[in-house]
Formats: C-alpha cells, sequence, structure tokens
C-alpha cells in the first residue's frame, strides 16, 4: 500500500533539512559525502556521543545561517 502525497512531501522535507547536514559540508569542503558520514557515525561510537553533540551543533548553525541570509538565484530578482 502506497503512503499519501502529504506524507510523501512531510519525509522529503524532512529528510532535506534534517540530514543535509553533511552534504552541505562535504560539498563546501570538497570531501565526499559517504566519507563525511562514516567518520561521523565511528567517531560517535568511539566518544561515547560526543561527533553526534558536534553534528547537531553543526545542523542547528546551518539552520541559523539559512534563516537569516537569503540567497538570491541573480542579480534580476532583487
Amino acid at each position: 500500500m502506497t503512503e499519501p502525497k502529504f506524507i510523501t512531501n512531510i519525509r522529503h522535507n524532512v529528510e532535506r533539512e534534517w540530514f543535509g547536514t553533511l552534504t552541505r559540508m562535504g560539498a563546501k569542503l570538497g570531501i565526499p559525502v559517504s566519507k563525511l558520514r562514516v567518520f561521523f557515525i565511528y567517531s560517535t561510537f568511539a566518544t561515547v556521543g560526543f561527533f553526534f553533540l558536534i553534528y547537531l551543533i553543526l545542523a542547528f548553525s546551518l539552520w541559523v545561517k539559512d534563516i537569516f541570509i537569503t540567497r538570491r538565484p541573480s542579480v534580476f530578482d532583487l
């Protein structure tokens, strides 16, 4: 049975907003996202959750940055 369209839209929005932290960080630093994810998973287990806290801080800071900085696609959108 397929899920309703509004649930699919909510799921896609949540995945894009919550799980885009390492994707954006990897794109900015030029590091493959899969390697960053593996690093964060292993380091979180090795340090008993310390890197998970760092991940949450990064996600929150990117969220705040997106709120205050508006990106315009071109100069004609002024």
